[in-house]
């Protein structure tokens, strides 16, 4: 019965493939409950961002001992993924090691340099959970990860080197079994098989075996719920990167309008327009889909509340938590859609995120450019202010003071227009 182990091998895989496809449908239905937003101008420039930041990591080098661990263990995740594709193939058609005899000497060597990776990355998570647990690093123990966001990320550690252990434990194995060429990691490990029956050896081969693509079948539908779906949002997140300047921020046509019929009684509007329903951002869906897309991409690796001034100085604002919270909404509304319910349940994303956060803001753009994968909380920040001050008028007394000077004398300060250039006639 050889085909046995085939139809369950290919009934894993197709139910694998299914709920991440669902999961995955999922996530984008969630992301596009979020504004228009048109970001395909200026392709060749975004091609670029994509290459340079998300395949080249270059943002991650200004912490360099982070990157470079960071760096083996996305490679190790790209890479090794090749050696998961000759497992694929072989359970499906019921073959072991179906690229050995295509390649020969190329896949030896090939093999061989996938252990040196499996084990650089096997040791780069051993390190990342001292980091956490051991050096207890501040900004992988903010109190926004406490909970279900600190298992996560060790969860994700351990699987990683559990399957990192499952591949070398199946070479070292299958070397005993089909006396392959030397190869540097599982050569080392052979010696504890020594001794080994046939039968127990090919058992403990199957088992890594199988092990290692369960464990990568199951850890594929666990992407989507974990910061580690990263791996896969980081490279569009990229593409769809703000062009502009970062300190730049656009003018509200909708505001503008409003403002212009207001001042002229006698103004039309114009063809087409629809008075706004609102102003600024009250939920996730006032948000726009790539501010959503950023909630999904974030990893939670702190460096954004690292970098960030009012963090720094105790205010209460975390760039990291602005993002978290947005997701956290953003899945409850999904939830909510997922049964059937009506989206609006009596909250928002201000239920989440406190004004106090959000005025702790200085609008420096300092979380933007040391994000890994140009993602901007300052952008959420400042819809959210809009609506406190737009739809609640709840903006501080310094803000309400300097609001009516403007409404009063067109400017900031306390005094009438017809007295600004007073300060010529002063005698020094």
């Amino acid at each position: 019965m050889q085909i046995v182990p085939q139809v369950i091998f290919i009934l894993a895989f197709a139910i694998a493939v299914y709920y991440f496809t669902r999961n995955i449908g999922r996530i984008r239905r969630n992301i596009f409950l979020g504004k228009k937003q048109n970001l395909n101008d200026r392709p060749s420039e975004r091609w670029m961002i994509m290459a340079k930041v998300a395949l080249g990591q270059s943002k991650m080098v200004v912490r360099p001992i982070a990157a470079f661990l960071h760096v083996l263990v996305y490679a190790g995740f790209l890479l090794i993924n090749i050696e998961v594709l000759e497992i694929i193939l072989d359970g499906i058609t019921g073959s072991h090691r179906i690229f050995m005899p295509l390649l020969g000497p190329v896949y030896t060597a090939a093999i061989a340099f996938f252990e040196i990776l499996a084990i650089l990355v096997l040791l780069a998570c051993v390190i990342f959970l001292t980091r956490r647990y051991v050096q207890k690093l501040p900004r992988l123990n903010g109190p926004e990860l406490n909970g279900w966001p600190r298992k996560d990320a060790t969860a994700i550690l351990i699987i990683e080197i559990v399957l990192m252990s499952a591949l070398l434990i199946m070479n070292a194995t299958d070397r005993h079994i089909q006396e392959h060429a030397s190869l540097p990691i599982s050569s080392w490990l052979a010696p504890l098989f020594d001794g080994f029956s046939d039968s127990s050896l090919h058992l403990i081969e199957r088992t890594a075996w199988w092990g290692h693509i369960i464990g990568i079948f199951l850890f594929l539908n666990y992407l989507p719920f974990s910061k580690h779906f990263h791996i896969i949002m980081a490279f569009p997140n990229t593409w769809y990167s703000r062009l502009d300047a970062p300190g730049y921020f656009a003018s509200n046509e909708a505001v503008t309008t409003e403002v212009q019929l207001m001042l002229d009684p006698s103004a039309q509007p114009p063809d087409g327009y629809v008075p706004p329903s609102s102003f600024g951002v009250k939920d996730v869906q006032d948000l726009s889909w790539k501010n959503l897309m950023d909630a999904y991409t974030c990893t939670e690796c702190g460096r954004c509340s690292s970098n960030c001034p009012a963090n720094i100085t105790g205010k209460k604002l975390s760039p990291r938590k602005i993002m978290m919270d947005t997701r956290d909404r953003l899945e409850e509304v999904g939830n909510r859609l997922d049964a059937k319910l009506e989206i609006n349940d009596g909250k928002s994303l201000h239920d989440y995120i406190s004004a106090e956060e959000l005025w702790a803001c200085t609008t420096c753009n300092a979380c933007v450019e040391a994000c890994p994968v140009n993602i901007s909380p300052v952008e959420i920040i400042m819809g959210m202010r809009q609506y406190l001050v737009m739809e609640k008028s709840e903006a501080p007394s310094e803000l309400n003071g300097m609001f009516t000077n403007l409404e009063n004398n067109g400017a900031p300060w306390q005094f009438s227009p017809s007295d600004r250039a007073n300060w010529i006639n002063e005698q020094a």
